[in-house]
């Protein structure tokens, strides 16, 4: 997707996700419900405030909120050096000079420089037969998913996925593409045995982890809105018929 709002479209319309059927149901929807009428009336004006589009518009707006900045790494590199602990910097340099940046660069950490929204796209794992890394992928089935092969069909994207965004990481367990991985520290060996071909020390794992944490950034304060009710009724929804159109639409 090449914005938030065509993003936001995805989801609403895919029957393995929210499942209606298309746009004029949804709108349909909302449109039956008071408070949602007055909400779109007051941001989207009197002439037909409810749209599919005035919909992901708002979902769009809503997300660009959600930024974490602040971090310890981000307040490094802007002069205090007192942000990063001495692991913290120790497991930088090790980053470094893994060559972790060929793939984990730029402000999000997820590319060497293409532009924002593009994604960066690798190949998992890169040496499976690695012993060490071969042992990972028998524990942890990181082979049983072909990965973006699944959309494209192309032998080319066999194991190839999107490189990962390191910003918050350390909220984001559990690891890899199937969830298999519990621990951050695991995810470390099993990136640099399999990616790297490297056996790394316990001192090196503690330092890379101690700078992945420190791109933890500060979370907004959210206060969560009252969502409008319907009163003594409900919206029935014929949740069968919703569900053959959604497939059939898929299919299409």
């Amino acid at each position: 997707a090449d914005s938030l709002e065509a993003q936001a479209k995805g989801p609403i319309l895919n029957h393995v996700e929210m499942g209606m059927p298309n746009a004029a149901d949804l709108v349909k929807r909302l449109q039956e419900i008071p408070g949602y009428r007055d909400e779109f009336r007051k941001v989207f004006g009197d002439k037909d405030p409810i749209t599919f589009d005035h919909v992901v518009q708002a979902i769009a707006t809503y997300e660009r909120t959600l930024v974490t900045p602040d971090s310890p790494y981000d307040r490094y590199v802007k002069g205090d050096k007192a942000a990063l602990s001495s692991s913290a910097i120790e497991g930088m340099k090790t980053i470094r000079s893994f060559g972790c940046e060929s793939c984990h660069a730029g402000p999000m950490f997820d590319n060497p420089g293409t532009p924002m929204g593009t994604g960066w796209f690798q190949k998992f794992p890169v040496q499976p037969h690695n012993p060490v890394c071969a042992k990972y992928v028998q524990k942890y089935h990181l082979m049983d998913d072909p990965g973006r092969f699944d959309v494209t069909h192309k032998a080319v994207d066999m194991h190839v996925f999107k490189v990962p965004s390191w910003r918050n990481v350390a909220l984001e367990a559990p690891y890899f593409q199937n969830g298999s991985v519990r621990t951050l520290q695991t995810a470390v060996r099993v990136m640099a045995a399999c990616q790297l071909g490297l056996t790394v020390t316990n001192k090196q794992v503690s330092d890379i982890v101690s700078f992945l944490d420190s791109l933890t950034g500060k979370f907004p304060k959210e206060t969560m809105p009252t969502l409008p009710e319907t009163p003594n009724t409900t919206i029935m929804m014929n949740v069968s018929r919703l569900q053959k159109v959604a497939v059939e639409n898929e299919k299409k």
